[in-house]
């Protein structure tokens, strides 16, 4: 595609998407920005504008259905293997941008969603750096879920989500908690799924993250056939980009330079 700056709602495959899309150097790779559960692209902040400064790479962030700026969910109920569905998206969404050099940035469910692709999609994926990202569920995930749950009755919480989702925030809760605390979502894995990943890959944690242990990043790391290392900070939780933004943006940034 030409050198630009796109951000729009974009139809792929029957889902109308939020994007932002920044084209601007060419011959160089797409860092690509996968939000969690409750997140959007406004959510990111200037995260991903930095790491693609200091790289000097192009950069997207979208919407997922149902968050920030894209259209809502058609309802709040999502099948086990939801996440294997977010990866043919985000596998059509690359190949209509005509992105086939990505570096996945993947937060959480992005995370996983990165992890996914990567295994899917080989040809578009030139690393993967996820960040807090689930190959399995933990009782301390189902634990800050339900948490979570509460903090959504008792507190402002759902005020608070409603500046990013506008009315989407009741749906998109309940896909996440709804979803990941139903009895037939316990035995969700996509471990098969990591072992044939092949590209690079770094996997950033805070050592205090309160919905998922070390064993996240060890299984991973053991289990990809690619390049792989880990980078944890101690004293952070669930969301390193930003309660530890530099020491994020430099693991990310020397990661990407190796490559």
């Amino acid at each position: 595609m030409t050198p630009n700056t796109t951000s729009a709602q974009i139809d792929i495959n029957g889902q109308n998407l939020y994007i932002h899309y920044r084209n601007n150097h060419p011959n160089r790779p797409t860092l690509v920005f996968l939000h969690d559960s409750l997140g959007c692209i406004q959510l990111w902040r200037d995260f991903p504008e930095k790491l693609a400064e200091t790289t000097q790479c192009n950069v997207l962030v979208y919407d997922r259905l149902g968050y920030g700026k894209s259209a809502p969910m058609p309802t709040h109920e999502r099948p086990v293997d939801y996440l294997t569905e977010e990866a043919t998206v985000l596998n059509e969404l690359l190949a209509h941008l005509e992105i086939d050099q990505a570096i996945l940035f993947g937060h959480s469910d992005g995370g996983s969603i990165a992890l996914i692709t990567a295994s899917n999609y080989p040809e578009r994926i030139k690393a993967v750096i996820c960040e807090a990202a689930h190959i399995f569920v933990e009782e301390v995930t189902l634990k800050g879920i339900r948490e979570a749950m509460e903090a959504y009755t008792t507190t402002d919480l759902a005020v608070r989500l409603q500046k990013y989702h506008g009315d989407k925030v009741d749906t998109l809760f309940k896909a996440w908690t709804l979803t990941w605390t139903r009895d037939d979502f316990r035995n969700w894995n996509i471990e098969k799924l990591v072992s044939a990943i092949r590209c690079p890959l770094l996997f950033i944690q805070g050592e205090a993250d309160e919905y998922g242990t070390l064993d996240q990043v060890t299984k991973t790391i053991s289990l990809v056939s690619g390049r792989s290392e880990q980078y944890l900070i101690p004293n952070i939780g669930h969301t390193p980009h930003k309660e530890a933004p530099e020491l994020t943006l430099n693991a990310a940034k020397q990661f990407i330079e190796t490559l």
